[in-house]
């Protein structure tokens, strides 16, 4: 490569000066010696780039360490100039172009970008991106893990599909409350221990559910949006309505699922079980605030405190029924419409008979049978403020410890109830 250069540079030399035959041999031998060390010098600094024998080759990406580079530098520096000015030249242009679409509102995506995206911004486009789904399954901090209704209804139910529901908010779970007392008369009735291994308990707020699953284990916690539950809520004041309707639709869910269900009120006691104590073929069934001798009648005055309803279609219509009349009747409970579509009779389509309990078995403050050797439940009704409930339905239970020792001993002629005590009937 080196020695045609040296000759036509000596070819120059010797056409311009003249010399003499001595002479031009020694220029050549000189212009000779130059580039054999020119030739050297280039292997040796080749090898010295490279590294010893043996060692890794340089990254695919690094610069070039060959002698092509070094005989290509010198052509590099003169050409250089001129690349640069015209890549200045091509980007002024461009950014005229793009301020030109930029105005115009063109550009091929609406952005007004248009074709003056660099090469870097089209290729971070092209990259996949990473987007979590709007359903995901992360569980955040601080949040309780998702519920799965359907397999909790599965672990809690009979055989035949059927659950116990009570439902509670922190005033009423309380320790030493109602739901203690509840549990309670389960362990002191009769053929009634086994029954709270169908139970589940709806929670109405976050302190209720902690302390349900502390005690309980089925809970589930029925979340409102922008209710709060948790405080007592007083007769048709606050946020009672609301609570009642939604709990009546969670019932329609129950059934919807395909399982029939025995809703009671925490502030029940449960004595004997009421399974065997219901109407044949029952459907929906409440219990009576006052029975009226007629399980039948629509005259009777219901209580919604226990509600027993079998999975079919026509009670679930019966429950959309019930739901969709709501607004017929603006700023009333869901015991005061049930009462009003059951007098109406309840339409043909639907095809569900409802029928009421006997207050003599599952009785009540507002209205009870004596007999202690009949009674399955006893509900706190016709009661105002959880202090005086709470009281009065602790002498029930001791009341009916009373009457189990003294039926054991042959002695329970003629002991009833020292109820109602502080509630106002």
């Amino acid at each position: 490569m080196i020695r045609p250069q040296a000759r036509l540079i000596g070819s120059s030399c010797l056409g311009r000066l003249p010399v003499r035959p001595a002479a031009m041999r020694s220029a050549t031998s000189l212009l000779l010696g130059a580039a054999l060390a020119t030739v050297f010098f280039v292997l040796y600094t080749s090898l010295c780039a490279n590294g010893p024998p043996g060692s890794p080759p340089p990254p695919r990406w690094g610069p070039e360490k060959d002698a092509a580079a070094s005989v290509r530098r010198a052509a590099d520096q003169e050409v250089r100039p001129k690349q640069e000015d015209d890549v200045a030249h091509q980007e002024e242009q461009e950014t005229k172009d793009a301020s030109r679409i930029s105005s115009s509102g063109g550009g091929d995506d609406g952005g007004g970008a248009g074709r003056a995206r660099t090469e870097e911004q089209s290729r971070s486009e092209h990259q996949p991106q990473i987007v979590m789904p709007a359903t995901s399954t992360m569980q955040q901090p601080g949040t309780t893990p998702p519920q799965d209704l359907a397999d909790l209804l599965r672990r809690a139910a009979t055989a035949d599909k059927t659950v116990l529901m009570t439902a509670i908010n922190e005033a009423w779970a309380a320790p030493g409350s109602f739901l203690d007392l509840f549990l309670e008369s389960f362990r002191h009735g009769e053929d009634t221990a086994h029954l709270p291994q169908h139970l589940i308990i709806v929670a109405m707020d976050g302190k209720a559910f902690e302390r349900c699953n502390a005690v309980h284990p089925f809970c589930y916690w029925f979340r409102v949006d922008g209710m709060d539950f948790a405080a007592e809520q007083k007769y048709m004041k606050g946020d009672y309505l609301e609570m009642m309707w939604k709990r009546n639709r969670f019932q329609q869910t129950i059934l919807e699922l395909g399982y029939s269900f025995l809703f009671t009120d925490v502030d029940i006691l449960w004595f004997r079980s009421p399974f065997p104590r219901l109407p044949a073929s029952a459907q929906v069934v409440m219990s009576s605030d006052f029975f009226v001798g007629d399980p039948n009648s629509p005259g009777n005055y219901p209580n919604g405190g226990l509600l027993y309803v079998r999975a079919s279609e026509s009670t679930v219509g019966f429950y959309r029924h019930w739901q969709a009349s709501r607004a017929r009747f603006p700023g009333k409970h869901e015991q005061y419409v049930f009462d009003r579509i059951v007098k109406e009779g309840v339409p043909p389509h639907v095809g569900a008979r409802v029928q009421f309990l006997d207050t003599a078995v599952f009785g009540g403050f507002c209205q009870h049978g004596k007999d202690l050797g009949r009674v399955a439940t006893m509900h706190a009704n016709c009661c105002v403020g959880l202090e005086n409930k709470l009281f009065d339905l602790k002498n029930v239970l001791e009341d009916w410890k009373t009457y189990k020792a003294r039926a054991a001993a042959g002695n329970a002629q003629g002991f009833s109830w020292r109820v109602p005590g502080r509630c106002i009937h």
